[in-house]
């Protein structure tokens, strides 16, 4: 059977990355005796794949990962044993059964919310500053940028890929004291269109004719979503609530 499982990734934890974040659940799924399903072959390893990789330096308190399991008992008691095993800022908050058939997170996700914030003390536009500037640079008809990858560079309007933004006047910022809130981002995320924050801040930060600092922001992940909607109707519903 396939298992969603919802987590979050705070505190120190940011700093984890991918591979190192993969090989943890490994072993913290080992030490909650977890009936792991493993890959056949010379070298097998459980079969845990994590949706959308945060970033270094990211926390998030919607983060998912599929894994393969041969049995598990009741979701309440799975999520008290993993959490038994897990070390600080990393907690699992919901455990879903998947239908048999489903697709994995990786290949439904399609949007992630995101809180941003600003370092204070860091000399930045005003928030009302900020607020009409960020009013002007979506209202443009197209923003255009050049995406790079490693392969190669491509044009690309950007305006089409923020789903939705709304300004910020406070959150939790528990996990990221210090730091002024500024603007909730709906992006686009996933195999075919995949946008980060930073690069919508970095492409604000040239409209606005200001120097970009990525060191002075602190980004939240809120949720990761699928689109069950049909055609070109966007439908978002969170990874733990799609019936795949």
């Amino acid at each position: 059977m396939i298992v969603r499982i919802k987590f979050t990734k705070t505190g120190s934890s940011k700093f984890v990355g991918h591979l190192d974040l993969l090989r943890y659940f490994q072993k913290a799924f080992r030490r909650a005796k977890l009936d792991l399903t493993y890959s056949q072959g010379f070298n097998p390893h459980p079969l845990i794949t994590i949706a959308a990789p945060l970033g270094v330096g990211l926390t998030s308190e919607g983060e998912y990962l599929d894994v393969t399991l041969n049995s598990c008992d009741e979701p309440a008691i799975m999520i008290d044993r993993i959490n038994e095993a897990m070390a600080n800022n990393i907690s699992v908050t919901d455990f879903i059964i998947l239908p048999e058939g489903s697709k994995n997170a990786m290949a439904v996700i399609a949007a992630a919310d995101y809180n941003i914030s600003l370092r204070e003390g860091y000399d930045f536009l005003s928030i009302n500053d900020f607020r009409d500037k960020f009013r002007d640079f979506y209202n443009q008809d197209s923003i255009m940028i050049i995406k790079k990858t490693k392969k190669s560079e491509k044009e690309m309007d950007l305006k089409p890929l923020i789903y939705k933004y709304e300004f910020l006047d406070n959150y939790d910022l528990s996990q990221n004291d210090g730091y002024i809130p500024l603007i909730h981002l709906q992006l686009a995320t996933g195999s075919a269109n995949n946008i980060k924050p930073e690069l919508v801040l970095e492409t604000f930060c040239e409209f606005a004719g200001i120097s970009y600092n990525p060191f002075v922001f602190a980004t939240h992940r809120v949720e990761l979503y699928g689109d069950i909607g049909k055609g070109k109707e966007r439908d978002l519903v969170p990874l733990n609530k799609m019936n795949n």
